[in-house]
């Protein structure tokens, strides 16, 4: 059901944050570490890649799809929608549908984006008073990811998704087969 994107020598490269303690929990949600999307979500990743590759850079992926189980530990960690969508509802990564992500150089090192990942402040949002290279790192994100087919989450830089991501379903680790969760 999901594709798993896997990291190569030449990239994309990977830093799977919530497959290690360094997360706003404290303590690693995943088992591993690891990047599946649904396929539609896949294929716009790979343009995504493309394009970034087109203009002398990389994707590095910090999460793609994340098991309704570790949504519940991101939501105990931290009960704000602005930041984490309430598991009840259910999340874009939930769908294999989203992909959180920078860009980077050719050899990995990520560029300046004003903040880091999961920083779950105003300073992540897309429009944030950020320094002007840290505004043009964020503003080539969005074209590289729009024109893979993506949509931007406005509050955090990181954040893209498939439009129309309620026609996916939400899955479990197990009913999507990734073992990730411990």
């Amino acid at each position: 059901m999901l594709t798993e994107i896997t990291p190569g020598a030449d990239g994309p490269f990977f830093d799977i944050a919530y497959a290690t303690a360094n997360n706003i929990t404290g303590t690693p949600i995943y088992g591993r570490g690891a990047c599946f999307l649904h396929p539609r979500a896949a294929e716009a990743f790979h343009r995504a890649r493309a394009a970034a590759r087109a203009i002398g850079l990389d994707l590095l992926v910090f999460d793609a799809f994340r098991p309704t189980e570790a949504q519940w530990k991101l939501w105990q960690a931290l009960p704000d929608p602005t930041f984490i969508a309430d598991p009840r509802l259910g999340s874009t990564h939930g769908r294999g549908v989203a992909v959180d992500l920078t860009l980077c150089s050719p050899e990995g090192v990520a560029l300046d984006m004003g903040t880091g990942f999961d920083e779950m402040t105003v300073l992540s949002y897309h429009a944030a008073a950020v320094s002007p290279e840290a505004r043009r790192n964020r503003l080539l994100l969005l074209g590289v990811m729009a024109e893979a087919g993506f949509v931007h989450n406005e509050f955090e830089w990181w954040h893209y998704n498939l439009p129309d991501p309620d026609q996916y379903p939400l899955l479990t680790d197990a009913a999507a087969g990734t073992h990730m969760m411990p």
